[in-house]
C-alpha cells in the first residue's frame, strides 16, 4: 500500500472511530458490535505504529471513549480514568505476562487479580467525610458527566461509608466501579416498553447507560441499576489503603460497604490466568449479568506503580475478551421455516461470519412484527448476536451502509411446505400454516396427537414408533395409519408378528369412536377436549360443524373469536378436508353414533361443573366424563365454590377432603350412574 493510501485509511478509521465512540458514549446507541470497533481500532495502532509521525494527541487511540454530553455539567477527574489494553486469546495473553515479568524483572510467576468484564458504564464515586458527594460517568477520561442524583438511585452504592474493624474510613475516598443491569431487570424493562410501545433497548449495557444518564432520576430510579467496585483513584489519607495488593484494596472497599464481584479472585501463577478465564467463559451463560471478558491486573501495588501508564491504559492490566457474541454481516436472502405446530419462521441467509467462536450462516428473525420493528430488508447490513446455545439472531441493521438495491422481505400468504393457507389471527405475532393434517413439516406432531390416549387411543402407536413410520414414508397424514397391515409392520425393528397384529387391532379399534374425540383429534388450534365437546354437543354432526360460519361457531359454549376463526380456517383448507374425507368414508373410516345437536334441544346439564374422584367400578373416569359432557354439563380437575358435585369412588383422597371442607355436595358412584340413565 503507498503511504497516501495508509494516510487515507488512517485519517478514514479516526474520523470513523470518533463517530461510534459518539455514537457509544454520547448516544447511548452503538451502530456496529464491539468486536468490529476492536478491529478497526487496532487496525488504527497498527498504522500509527508503522508511522509514528503520524501520531496525534486528537487520534481515537489516544483517548478513551468521547466528549461529555452538553445537558449534564462537567466534571474533572482528578486522577484520570482510563480504559485497558485487549488480549483477544491465550497466546496474546502469555505475551502481556512475558511483558510484564520483563519489565518487573520478576523471573517467577507472578501474581494476579482477576474479575469479570462487566458489560455495563464505569462511573467515579467521591465521598467526603464518609458521605457519597460526586458521582460521574468516565467520559472522556479526563472530564466525565455529573450523575451524582442518578447514582444515589442505586441501592448497591452506599450513601455513607461504613467503617472498618478499627473504626476508621478515608476522609475522601474516590472509588471507581461499573454500573449494570442484571439480565432479569434488563427482561422486565423492555416487556414494559414493550406494553407502553416504547422504544426497546438493544442489549443491558444500553440499557444501564441510558438508565443513567437521565436528566429525571426519578426514571433511573425504577430501572433496578446494580453496581461493582473494582478500583479506587483519590484515597485520603493514604495510609489507611493496603500498600501490598490490589486484592487486598477490594477487600477494603467491601468493608467500606461497596458491593464487589464475588468472581474476583486472586491468582498465584500465569496458568491460573487461563484457568480463570476459561472457567469463567464456560459459565458465562449463566451468570445473572452480562461480561464481554475477564480483566487481569497485578496484584502486587509496588509492581503496579513500577509500570505505569502508556497514553491510555496501565501497564500492568489487560483485559482477555471473550469471543464476539455480536458481529456485522450481510443479509443475502430470508427463508420461512414451518415448525412442528405450523409456526412459520422467517430464517436469514448471511454472509458467513465467526459469533461467539461458531460460524453463523443462518439467524432467526422471529416473525413479521419483528421485521418490520427493525426495518430490515434483504441486502443490508446487519448485526448478528448469539449468546451460549441461544440461535443466532438478527438485532440490528447499519442502514448507513444500506446498498440500492436493496429489496423488501416478503412474508408468504401460503405454506412454503405445503401450500396450504397462512393464517394469522389478529393480536398474534406468529402466523401459521392452517393444513395441520396434511402439512409435511407438521406430519409427526399431527399424527401423535391424533392417536393419543385423549384422542383416538391407538394403544401401542407410540412416538418412536410413528417417527419410524413417517421417516419410511408410510403415513403422511393421519388416513395413513388405517392402510397398515401385519406383515408391514412387522418387518421395523423390535416390531414382532405378535406386536404388528395387536397394532393393527388396535387401530381397527380406535376407529369406533365419539364426534367430540374425533374433533380432538384433528389437532385444531385452541380445540382441547372440553371445546371439542361443545362443538359435538353444540353441531351434532361434522358436516354441520364443517359448514358452520365463524359467527355461528362463536355461540357455541366457551368459543370466542380466536377460537372460532381457528376453526373456520381449519375446515375451510382444502387440504384438510381431503383428509377429512379419507378418515370418514370407506371400509376403514372412523364412525361414531350420531348426536343430537344442542341448538336443536337443551343439554339438561349445561351449566353444572362437576369432578370425578377414585376409583369407579362400573366405569371409567373418562367414559363418565365424556357422558357428563355430552349431556353439556363440565368436568373440572379441582373442586372450588363453584363445583355443582363431586362423584367419589373408592380410594378417593384430596379432592374429596376438599369437597368437604368447602361444603360442595359429594355423591357415589350409584347416584352417578342414575344420574346419567335419567
Amino acid at each position: 500500500m503507498s503511504t497516501d493510501s495508509l494516510y487515507q485509511e488512517l485519517v478514514r478509521l479516526r474520523e470513523t472511530l470518533e463517530n461510534h465512540n459518539y455514537n457509544y458514549y454520547v448516544l447511548d446507541n452503538p451502530s456496529i458490535p464491539d468486536a468490529e470497533y476492536d478491529r478497526m481500532f487496532r487496525r488504527l495502532q497498527e498504522i500509527e505504529q508503522q508511522q509514528p509521525e503520524w501520531q496525534s494527541a486528537q487520534s481515537p487511540s489516544q483517548r478513551v471513549g468521547a466528549l461529555a454530553r452538553g445537558h449534564l455539567p462537567e466534571v474533572a477527574h482528578e486522577v484520570p480514568m482510563l480504559s485497558l489494553d485487549n488480549a483477544f486469546n491465550e497466546d496474546e495473553l502469555t505475551a502481556f505476562q512475558q511483558r510484564v515479568q520483563e519489565r518487573t524483572g520478576v523471573t517467577g510467576d507472578l501474581q494476579w487479580c482477576a474479575e469479570p468484564k462487566l458489560d455495563g458504564l464505569a462511573v467515579s464515586l467521591l465521598y467526603e467525610q464518609g458521605q457519597l458527594v460526586r458521582g460521574a460517568t468516565r467520559g472522556d477520561g479526563y472530564q466525565g458527566e455529573d450523575i451524582t442524583a442518578n447514582v444515589k438511585t442505586i441501592r448497591a452504592i452506599p450513601l455513607s461509608l461504613r467503617a472498618n474493624e478499627q473504626g476508621e474510613f478515608p476522609e475522601r475516598l474516590e472509588v471507581r466501579g461499573e454500573v449494570f443491569i442484571s439480565l432479569a431487570s434488563f427482561e422486565r424493562m423492555n416487556e414494559k416498553a414493550l406494553a407502553q410501545g416504547s422504544k426497546l433497548f438493544a442489549n443491558p449495557r444500553n440499557a444501564a447507560a441510558g438508565s443513567l444518564r437521565q436528566l429525571d432520576s426519578r426514571i433511573t430510579a425504577e430501572r433496578s441499576l446494580d453496581f461493582y467496585a473494582y478500583a479506587m483513584g483519590e484515597v485520603t489519607p493514604a495510609r489507611q489503603l493496603d500498600n501490598d495488593s490490589h486484592y487486598a484494596r477490594l477487600e477494603q472497599l467491601r468493608a467500606w460497604g461497596f458491593p464487589v464481584s464475588r468472581e474476583t479472585k486472586r491468582l498465584t501463577t500465569n496458568q491460573a490466568c487461563i484457568t480463570y478465564y476459561r472457567d469463567l467463559l464456560a459459565r458465562r451463560d449463566a451468570l445473572p449479568y452480562e461480561i464481554d471478558g475477564v480483566v487481569f491486573k497485578l496484584d502486587a501495588i509496588a509492581l503496579q506503580e513500577q509500570l505505569g501508564f502508556v497514553a491510555r491504559a496501565p501497564r500492568w492490566a489487560v483485559a482477555q475478551k471473550f469471543p464476539a457474541q455480536e458481529q456485522l454481516t450481510w443479509l443475502r436472502g430470508v427463508d420461512f421455516q414451518v415448525g412442528r405446530t405450523g409456526a412459520i419462521t422467517p430464517v436469514a441467509r448471511l454472509e458467513p461470519v465467526e459469533v461467539g467462536g461458531v460460524v453463523v450462516s443462518n439467524a432467526t428473525l422471529h416473525n413479521a412484527d419483528e421485521i418490520e420493528r427493525l426495518g430490515v430488508r434483504i441486502g443490508d447490513r446487519v448485526t448478528i448476536r448469539r449468546a451460549g446455545d441461544v440461535i443466532p439472531q438478527v438485532v440490528g441493521v447499519v442502514v448507513d451502509e444500506r446498498p440500492a438495491n436493496s429489496s423488501a422481505v416478503e412474508f408468504p400468504s401460503r405454506c412454503p411446505v405445503c401450500d396450504s393457507a397462512v393464517e394469522r389471527v389478529a393480536g398474534e405475532a406468529v402466523s401459521r400454516c392452517t393444513g395441520g393434517l396434511f402439512c409435511g413439516a407438521q406430519r409427526k406432531e399431527a399424527i401423535k396427537h391424533f392417536a393419543s390416549r385423549k384422542a383416538l387411543d391407538v394403544d401401542g402407536l407410540g412416538d418412536k414408533l410413528v417417527e419410524m413410520l413417517v421417516d419410511r414414508d408410510w403415513v403422511q397424514h393421519p388416513a395413513d395409519l388405517f392402510k397398515l397391515n401385519a406383515l408391514q409392520l412387522a418387518s421395523l425393528p423390535r416390531m414382532g408378528q405378535k406386536s404388528a397384529e395387536n397394532l393393527v387391532n388396535a387401530l381397527a379399534r380406535s376407529r369406533k369412536t365419539t364426534l367430540a374425540r374425533f374433533l380432538y383429534s384433528l389437532g385444531i388450534r385452541e380445540v382441547g377436549e372440553a371445546t371439542a365437546q361443545n362443538l359435538a354437543n353444540y353441531f351434532g354432526s361434522l358436516d354441520a360443524l364443517m359448514a358452520a360460519s365463524e359467527e355461528q361457531l362463536q355461540e357455541v359454549d366457551d368459543v370466542g373469536v380466536i377460537v372460532a376463526a381457528h376453526v373456520h380456517n381449519f375446515f375451510r383448507e382444502p387440504h384438510n378436508q381431503e383428509v377429512i374425507n379419507m378418515l370418514t368414508q370407506g371400509e376403514r373410516a372412523v364412525y361414531w353414533p350420531e348426536v343430537a345437536p344442542a341448538n336443536a334441544a337443551s343439554l339438561d346439564l349445561a351449566g353444572h361443573t362437576y369432578v370425578l374422584t377414585g376409583t369407579l367400578e362400573q366405569m371409567t373416569r373418562d367414559e363418565a366424563k365424556e357422558q357428563l359432557q355430552a349431556r353439556g354439563a363440565k368436568v373440572a380437575g379441582s373442586v372450588s365454590g363453584k363445583t355443582t358435585g363431586v362423584f367419589a369412588g373408592a380410594n378417593a383422597g384430596s379432592k374429596l377432603t376438599r369437597a368437604e371442607q368447602l361444603g360442595v355436595p359429594i355423591y357415589t358412584e350409584a347416584e352417578l350412574i342414575k344420574l346419567l340413565e335419567s
